[in-house]
């Protein structure tokens, strides 16, 4: 441009400040949906639900490994933080299937993979880019989805319970919980059992 060999160009601003939270009643709706719908691949109504209902980035979702869902007597729980997260019934089943047909696994390159969402590279999970791309593809809100499900649960419990349980740290949970108008806001962590 300022050898006057190409015209003036304007590029335009994207802003990278969070994008307003769904409304309960969309995200319950988008979870329903997603939940419900046979035409949608597994994996990614799986990577899905744990978005909408656990609050989880794509890069600690592509982290999980088979050994992160846990089944004690009738229940299913997912090792997020400490201690691991019970799953509804209904995603428990969508959990469960996803864990007998991971895609990726019958390659040469993947017979013993143990992550929950395998990658197509010998020994490596599905990048979160991948993910990403995957889940826009089916015109699925990523940031706008946990951004409604972690103001959903540290308005439903004191947000240190949250931040360990999904593996969150406590300031960042508390800053949330503040944002969305939380009343918990002096719950004191800890064994209060003395």
């Amino acid at each position: 441009m300022r050898s006057k060999h190409m015209p003036k160009v304007t590029v335009p601003h994207r802003s990278t400040s969070n994008p307003a939270p769904l409304a309960q009643h969309q995200r319950l709706a988008l979870l329903r949906q997603t939940v419900n719908s046979d035409d949608i691949l597994l994996q990614d109504r799986v990577a899905a639900v744990l978005v909408l209902l656990h609050a989880q980035p794509l890069t600690r979702i592509t982290q999980l490994t088979i050994d992160d869902v846990l089944q004690k007597a009738d229940q299913v729980l997912v090792r997020l933080g400490d201690p691991p997260s019970p799953v509804p019934e209904r995603f428990a089943g969508m959990l469960l299937a996803h864990l007998d047909q991971r895609p990726n696994t019958l390659t040469a390159a993947n017979p013993n993979a143990r992550w929950l969402f395998p990658g197509r590279r010998a020994g490596q999970p599905m990048t979160s880019h991948t993910l990403e791309l995957r889940l826009r593809r089916l015109g699925f809100p990523i940031q706008r989805g946990r951004t409604a499900a972690i103001r959903h649960l540290v308005l439903q419990a004191p947000a240190p319970v949250v931040a360990r349980m999904i593996g969150y740290h406590d300031d960042t949970t508390a800053q949330l919980a503040a944002e969305a108008g939380g009343t918990r806001r002096h719950y004191a962590p800890g064994d209060h059992s003395r």
